[in-house]
């Protein structure tokens, strides 16, 4: 072993704990996002499911989404306009 595998590991780790940090994140993120549409007041029931649909099948992406559009746009519900 040269000294050039004793550096690469400690930079391997580093990177490895921070995806593991970005990950947990990311997670908390969407399970966040699952239940705020969950418990929100939207129009209609339909809206309701659409929206966990969608949140549910497109991961991180459509947790995103729903922040951008639903979240940004009326924090307190879409009914109090």
């Amino acid at each position: 072993m040269g000294l050039g595998e004793f550096v690469f590991w400690p930079f391997v780790a580093t990177i490895g704990g921070l995806m593991f940090i970005v990950w947990i994140a990311v997670v908390a993120f969407w399970i966040w996002m699952i239940v705020d549409a969950a418990k929100r007041t939207f129009k209609n029931d339909a809206e309701k499911i659409i929206w966990i649909i969608v949140i549910v099948l497109a991961n991180w992406l459509g947790a995103l989404v729903y922040f951008i559009v639903v979240r940004q746009y009326n924090p307190k519900g879409l009914m109090r306009q």
